[in-house]
């Protein structure tokens, strides 16, 4: 790459200026901690480095250092997310370099890694996927989201960027998110939690884990949240988005031998609580229409004529047996997901003249059984130097959805109610492999690949219940009822280059290409919409990267430049008085860069942080009467970063540990359209905590605060172009509160 001479290719000249802009913010961050590490250095001797635990990953479905892995993976261990008060996946993102998580509601989740999510409403419907997907403890998460991240024990989470077709394959197109938890053992604990906050907020975890003799080991956890609601429903006089939620695990581990290690887990949560009506935005610049008439200015008062309910209800049983053979390890992972959920979602309900009021409402319940099985062989040979993994992967999945839209306009042609009942059973199998071979002592090469086969069908209808108009999107007087069906292959493979430049340092060059399935527009306003398939997504993406130390390890300094080729892109567009209509209509370009490091400037004092860039651009993007060609991709902010420090001294017999956490997300767009009413405003969060540890080390307070600034963060944004109509849900505002906990 040529970043002078007197004719630079400008494509050349952007990567430049993408890298040359990361490492100007990286020195930026992190000089302090260079200039004092520096000056440590010249007094150490070389057997005197701070004393850190290695960062262990299963980025590559076995267990190694996070520094020798050629894959860009965020790595947070149990301590990490509790001193930085991670409780939820959006915390996580505001810590992940090129993660943004919106939000429908608190429960369905919209990610976006390296500008590739999923398109608004598509992982909502039956026949739709999401494109950054979720594993626990090995086990595709497919529907649902996850359970309560306290009660599982966590022993580290994991992001993985890019797409990663080949060991994990279903859906990472994007990348993942991967949640470990810690596996019984013979040693004996008890761990309790107790915390109370603003807006009455109470929240009770209890762990522990128990050897049942030398070879069969028992851990298990509850956890309870509640608290009041974040917003008011002035309609109704209740408090509205607030929390009720219960989660309970257990496992058992079985040592029946040396060379065999089975474990079986359970887990299952339930959710009850009143929704989150949207709030209608009005303000001078936009959305001066009839609608606003009479709409409160408090953005956390809402104007519904109902709460609205939020229910879910997630069990997951899995079983997985670690054989060692001697010549390499076969593990089997079998599991069974079940979710249930239903919903009521006032998502356009205001005084037009009061007392009258229009409403819109999304109603609906959906239930959903997952069925997966893995096979996996790892294994060495030649003396070490080849490393492989092959394998087979089965899901299966049953989703029985239905979904309703009432409306009450003052328009009778408009005031009606609409079902749309949707059955879909999918079916993936795979064959996959990937091998590891030094050419060198310091070089590595790296060739996988997954092939895959899909299959979907499913029974799709839509009709009126209760009129006298016909309520969009449904576009004919006579409703549907079509069944369905498509089937899909995919080859998706992986080749990479790492070289050892040094004890500390590894470069390391990587080509993989992601798929998505394709599937069904269940929200459909016509018979052919229910029943054309949409097709899958593929993205290659391609990534320079190196993971270094220095300074006597007392600097981690890793980077990624990367450029992503996606094509067949699944978008949805809202047609306004019709429907949400999916098409495969747009190819991108994502070009971009991250930085993460953690400064051990001393044993007591940590500086860690992240930056990432990205530039998006749809290369091709025009559907009938628009043409987006040129736009940036959908929740895609240029610029991210946030930087921590963290301090431990002693106080007296007691210890002291203070954390400030400060990230900045750029502006980005909800939808392809890149209107103004429906920018994702540029947002900061601050987060502190302060922990006291008794002198016994069992007993430990802590003080914390989120979002201290109180930022007003909308995490989803409908417009209606026709009626100037922007409808939001909020991020939580400020919190705090104090939490005491012991462990044995």
């Amino acid at each position: 790459m040529t970043c002078q001479g007197e004719d630079p290719k400008v494509e050349e000249m952007e990567m430049c200026r993408i890298a040359w802009k990361g490492f100007a913010l990286t020195m930026a961050l992190v000089g302090p901690a260079l200039s004092g590490s520096a000056l440590a250095q010249e007094e150490t001797r070389a057997d005197e480095e701070i004393a850190y635990d290695t960062v262990v990953v299963t980025a590559q479905r076995r267990e190694q250092s996070l520094q020798d892995v050629p894959v860009a993976v965020s790595a947070f261990s149990a301590d990490q997310l509790k001193n930085n008060n991670v409780e939820t996946i959006q915390d996580l993102a505001l810590r992940t370099p090129g993660l943004t998580v919106g939000a429908a509601d608190p429960i369905q989740n919209n990610f976006s890694l390296r500008g590739i999510g999923t398109a608004n409403g598509i992982s909502q419907n039956a026949g739709g996927d999401g494109s950054v997907v979720v594993f626990v403890d090995g086990v595709y998460a497919g529907r649902g989201g996850t359970m309560d991240l306290d009660v599982l024990d966590l022993e580290r989470v994991e992001v993985l960027r890019g797409p990663q077709g080949t060991l994990f394959g279903k859906n990472a197109i994007g990348g993942l998110i991967q949640f470990v938890s810690r596996k019984p053992s013979d040693e004996r604990s008890f761990y309790i939690e107790g915390t109370a906050g603003n807006y009455d907020k109470y929240n009770l975890v209890v762990r522990g884990n128990v050897p049942l003799s030398d070879k069969v080991f028992l851990s298990g956890g509850i956890s309870h949240k509640q608290r009041d609601g974040y917003e008011f429903n002035e309609t109704t006089g209740n408090d509205v988005n607030d929390q009720d939620m219960t989660t309970a695990r257990a496992a058992l581990r079985f040592l029946p031998s040396e060379n065999l290690d089975i474990i079986l887990r359970a887990d299952i949560s339930t959710q009850d609580q009143a929704g989150n009506p949207r709030d209608n935005i009005c303000n001078e610049d936009f959305n001066t229409g009839v609608h606003c008439v009479g709409v409160n200015p408090d953005p956390r008062i809402v104007n519904a004529y109902t709460d609205g309910q939020i229910f879910r209800q997630i069990s997951s049983y899995s079983g997985e047996i670690n054989w060692d053979l001697g010549y390499g390890t076969l593990t089997s992972l079998t599991a069974l997901r079940d979710v249930k959920y239903k919903f009521r979602t006032p998502f356009f309900s205001n005084p037009v003249n009061p007392p009258t009021q229009i409403e819109s409402t999304d109603f609906g319940w959906e239930d959903a059984t997952q069925f997966s099985q893995e096979i996996r062989y790892a294994f060495e040979a030649l003396n070490d130097r080849l490393q492989g993994q092959v394998g087979l992967y089965y899901l299966d999945e049953d989703i029985d959805r239905l979904q309703g839209q009432i409306q009450d306009f003052p328009a009778p042609a408009q005031t009606g109610t609409a079902i749309y009942p949707q059955s879909v059973t999918a079916s993936s199998f795979a064959v996959f492999g990937q091998f590891d071979y030094d050419l060198t002592e310091r070089l590595t090469a790296t060739v996988g690949a997954r092939m895959t086969w899909e299959e979907k069908e499913g029974r799709f209808a839509g009709m009126k219940v209760s009129g006298p108009g016909l309520p969009p999107p449904l576009g004919s007087l006579e409703g549907y009822d079509v069944n369905a069906s498509e089937e899909w292959e995919a080859f998706t493979p992986r080749f990479a280059l790492n070289w050892q430049a040094a004890d500390n340092v590894m470069v390391y060059a990587s080509a993989a290409r992601g798929y998505k399935s394709g599937g069904f527009q269940g929200l459909s306003g016509t018979d052919a919409g229910a029943s054309t398939p949409y097709d899958p997504e593929f993205a290659w993406g391609y990534e320079l990267g190196a993971k270094t130390e220095w300074f006597q390890r007392r600097l981690t300094l890793n980077a990624a430049l990367f450029k992503t080729d996606y094509e067949d892109l699944q978008i949805s567009q809202l047609v306004p008085l019709c429907c949400v209509v999916v098409s495969n209509a747009a190819e991108a370009q994502i070009k971009g860069l991250e930085v993460e490091f953690v400064g051990r400037v001393s044993e007591n004092f940590r500086i860690d942080g992240s930056y990432s860039y990205l530039d998006t651009e749809f290369v091709e993007y025009q559907i009938p009467g628009s043409d987006y060609t040129g736009n940036e991709l959908p929740r895609s902010p240029a610029n991210k970063y946030n930087i921590g420090a963290q301090y431990e001294m002693p106080v007296g017999e007691w210890r002291a540990l203070v954390r400030v956490d400060y990230s900045w997300v750029d502006d980005a767009y909800f939808e392809a359209s890149n209107v103004a009413s429906q920018l994702w405003p540029a947002h900061d969060n601050l987060d502190a905590r302060l922990t006291l540890t008794l002198p016994d080390e069992r007993w430990e307070v802590s003080f914390w605060g989120k979002n201290l600034t109180d930022e007003l963060v909308p995490t989803y944004v409908t417009y209606f172009g026709p009626f100037q109509q922007t409808l939001v849900p909020y991020a939580p505002p400020r919190t705090y509160g104090v939490t005491l906990s012991l462990s044995m």
